[in-house]
């Protein structure tokens, strides 16, 4: 069985959080499984798809058309993480073209896929409901934090701390800032606890430079941010210092595909806060083993199966 991954649309700093964290997780998880199974060859896609059994495409962008049109080889594997745009429509808009590749990418994913993996069940049954999927065709397969993410010293703390000149107290929250996210009641929260907030993500340290009248922005307009410290990107090694230094980590999504950040904080050891969502819900009540070989195990046991039917 020979498998190729394709990376293809991850760009605007997907590459290194969310979605790009998951491919490449995957795939170095995958190639470690490979070498300990005969006859398994797991590798990044190429443009001689004839070359593979079994091609998983990573990226799928509901307004965007996100599959070939052709079948590229006998069997393809879709991830789609969210259908976040299709849940609030003024915030996300697709337009017109959106709406006509919304279309033809039903259309190719009846036509050429023949397996979807998604993240949680909550996204499932968004998956089903809004692509017109089979719930038998979609499986559910969770992520899981980095290794890196732990319990670290104090003296490794001190060093991160003062890097960022971060304060002996406050609220932490890692991720982008768009509507589903609930920034505002984040800072309000916040500025009425009287704790100061810190925010990881390139989206908010660039907030000035942003379009605030882009419908996907313009619940941020006239926020104000005083209470905020806003880090940018931050490596992981840094991040997950941070996570330790945090009183509390803060997720106060309206919904959201899956929420990796909630889990890299509770393999810190820090304290939780997270709207009461099906998928936290799902992610925190759950009590389930959450690693990357698990994740790759079960993604390979859905290739397997595919290239059986």
């Amino acid at each position: 069985m020979r498998v190729g991954i394709h990376f293809g649309g991850l760009r605007g700093g997907h590459e290194v959080r969310g979605i790009g964290v998951h491919t490449s997780e995957l795939l170095s998880s995958l190639q470690r499984i490979a070498k300990s199974e005969k006859g398994i060859e797991i590798e990044p896609y190429t443009l001689n798809a004839k070359r593979y059994d079994l091609v998983h495409y990573t990226v799928f962008k509901p307004f965007t058309v996100s599959l070939p049109f052709i079948k590229p080889t006998k069997k393809v594997v879709l991830t789609i993480h969210d259908l976040i745009p299709l849940i609030y429509p003024k915030h996300y808009p697709g337009g017109l073209r959106g709406g006509i590749k919304l279309l033809i990418n039903r259309f190719l994913i009846k036509k050429n896929v023949d397996a979807i993996i998604t993240i949680s069940e909550t996204s499932k049954k968004d998956i089903c409901r809004f692509l017109g999927v089979d719930p038998s065709k979609v499986h559910v397969i969770y992520l899981a934090p980095k290794e890196i993410f732990k319990r670290i010293a104090d003296s490794e703390k001190r060093i991160v701390k003062e890097k960022y000149n971060l304060p002996e107290t406050f609220a932490l929250y890692v991720g982008d800032i768009n509507y589903n996210k609930n920034i505002p009641g984040l800072i309000e929260m916040c500025k009425y606890s009287n704790i100061p907030l810190v925010i990881v993500g390139k989206q908010a340290k660039d907030i000035e430079n942003q379009n605030l009248d882009h419908p996907e922005l313009i619940h941020l307009r006239g926020l104000d941010w005083s209470n905020v410290i806003r880090l940018g990107f931050v490596p992981d090694e840094d991040l997950a210092a941070i996570y330790n230094l945090a009183d509390v980590y803060i997720q106060p999504s309206f919904y959201e595909g899956f929420a990796l950040p909630l889990l890299e904080a509770k393999a810190c050891g820090t304290w939780v806060i997270a709207t009461k969502i099906q998928v936290h819900t799902e992610i925190l009540e759950g009590n389930k083993d959450y690693s990357w070989e698990k994740t790759a195990k079960e993604t390979l046991e859905v290739y397997k199966r595919s290239l059986k039917n």
